[in-house]
Parts: C-alpha cells; sequence; structure tokens
C-alpha cells in the first residue's frame, strides 16, 4: 500500500484547529471524510503536527495510506471536489513506507501577521492580531535574535501542555514590517503548545517597552509562564511550510 504525503492549505477560523476533538468541528476530520468519498476506503491521516482553532495553514504536511493507485494529481484534484472552499489540497507525492509526518520533520515555519495601526483594517481581521500602539521595532529585533538556539521554552507554553520536553531549537526569528504591516517568520525543529503564539505576545510587549530584550534570556533560563508576555491571537498565526529531507520529497508532485 503506498503512503501518499500531502500539503494542505486551509483558513482556520470556522474549525475547532487541526485534530479531531468532541467539541467542535475539526480540519482533520474535513480532510478524513473527502479522501474517503474519493478513494471509497477509510483513511487514516497523521499530521506534521496541530494548529489550534483559529490558526491558518498554508502547507500542513500531512500522510496516509491507501491501496488505491492512483496518479498523484488524482489525489490532489479529486479531493478536492469534496473539500469546502476553506481547504485544499495543494500536492501529493508518494513517501516511503513507514514515513512519519510529525518525527521526520526537519523544521518548520510559522508567520504571524500584526497589523500596527490605531485604524481598523476589516480585510485582515481574521487574519491578522491589530495591535493600535506604535511599536519598537529594533527592541523587538533584539529580542528575537535571543530565541535562536536550543533553549528551554518552559516559559512560552500553554499551561495545559503535555509536551515530555520543553528543549526546541529555533533556527531563526525574522521581523520585518511593510507600512502598517508586521510580520514575524519563526523557524525551528518543533514547537509547544501556543509557543510561537507566546513569542510573539512577549515580542509585542517589548516593543511597547513593558519588558527590555533581556527579559528574553532570563526567561529561556528557566523562567515561568506568568513572566513572559501575553498569548497572541491565532488568527494571526499561519504554518508555512514543513521542511523535510531531500530523500522524502525528490519525487515530484505531478508524478
Amino acid at each position: 500500500m503506498p503512503t501518499v504525503l500531502v500539503t494542505i492549505s486551509y483558513d482556520g477560523t470556522s474549525y475547532c484547529g487541526w485534530q479531531v476533538q468532541p467539541n467542535g468541528m475539526a480540519v482533520q476530520e474535513v480532510v478524513e471524510a473527502a479522501f474517503e468519498k474519493l478513494l471509497k476506503e477509510r483513511v487514516q491521516i497523521r499530521s506534521s503536527g496541530r494548529t489550534d482553532a483559529g490558526v491558518h495553514a498554508q502547507a500542513m504536511a500531512a500522510s496516509f495510506m491507501t491501496s488505491r493507485n492512483l496518479p498523484l494529481q488524482a489525489f490532489i484534484e479529486g479531493a478536492n471536489r469534496f473539500l469546502p472552499p476553506d481547504i485544499a489540497i495543494q500536492s501529493a507525492r508518494i513517501v516511503p513506507d513507514g514515513f512519519k509526518p510529525i518525527t521526520m520533520a526537519h523544521a518548520k515555519q510559522y508567520r504571524y501577521t500584526i497589523i500596527n495601526s490605531s485604524v481598523r483594517a476589516p480585510l485582515d481581521r481574521l487574519y491578522s492580531w491589530q495591535v493600535r500602539e506604535p511599536l519598537d521595532l529594533a527592541a523587538m529585533e533584539d529580542a528575537a535574535g535571543r530565541f535562536v538556539g536550543s533553549h528551554d521554552f518552559a516559559a512560552f507554553r500553554a499551561s495545559n501542555c503535555v509536551a515530555k520536553t520543553t528543549i526546541r531549537r529555533i533556527d531563526s526569528v525574522q521581523i520585518i514590517r511593510q507600512d502598517s504591516r508586521i510580520t514575524v517568520d519563526v523557524t525551528g525543529s518543533g514547537f509547544l503548545k501556543n509557543m510561537v503564539r507566546v513569542m510573539v505576545g512577549t515580542l509585542v510587549d517589548i516593543g511597547k517597552g513593558r519588558f527590555t530584550p533581556m527579559i528574553i534570556d532570563r526567561l529561556l533560563l528557566g523562567g515561568e509562564r506568568k513572566e513572559a508576555g501575553c498569548t497572541a491571537p491565532a488568527c494571526g498565526l499561519c504554518l508555512i511550510q514543513v521542511v523535510y529531507p531531500e530523500k522524502f520529497t525528490s519525487l515530484p508532485a505531478d508524478a
């Protein structure tokens, strides 16, 4: 049975997150239902991670096994016929047996969008966090660089996070401003629950002058969640890409 790796984009506004939950509609169950209609068999999709309610994805990576040998383009076009307008399969490829999308990922990139303006931006309200106060971008950039490396991110996770270890590797944190729009791109090996949102909330509090950039050093050396900044709203966060070693992605998506 071939294992198919797909990338999925979705607007998370109407969903309780990626993973199936008892309290609402999840992206995972909608995608699984679409593939079951296409393949005429039960499909269990394993993802590269989870996104919370209201969080979006440009390229969530997920895999499943199937007894059907279809052209890869058929997995894309066929499933999309059964998906709602806010979810779409973007690519598909065959990966080796035993492929595990979460443990075999080398890195993930998230992007957080902030609208730094005192005037509402109605068209961005579902995909950004509006911060009305002026932000000190230089202070935020200073703080952002302090996240890079392998650190203990216990102070940057949700209180109900159940991860066995809080050590994570951050490869880069880039902040770019274009007029009133500020994007924070965070790339790393993996993330704790709410980790990127707490990182961004802390950076914004630094930009407002509530903290100095040096607080990041202290928080990474055994700080507690209550000492960090706020948790940024879910709507501003988007999973941009999941990076795998080349041996898993060498087949063309339209083969």
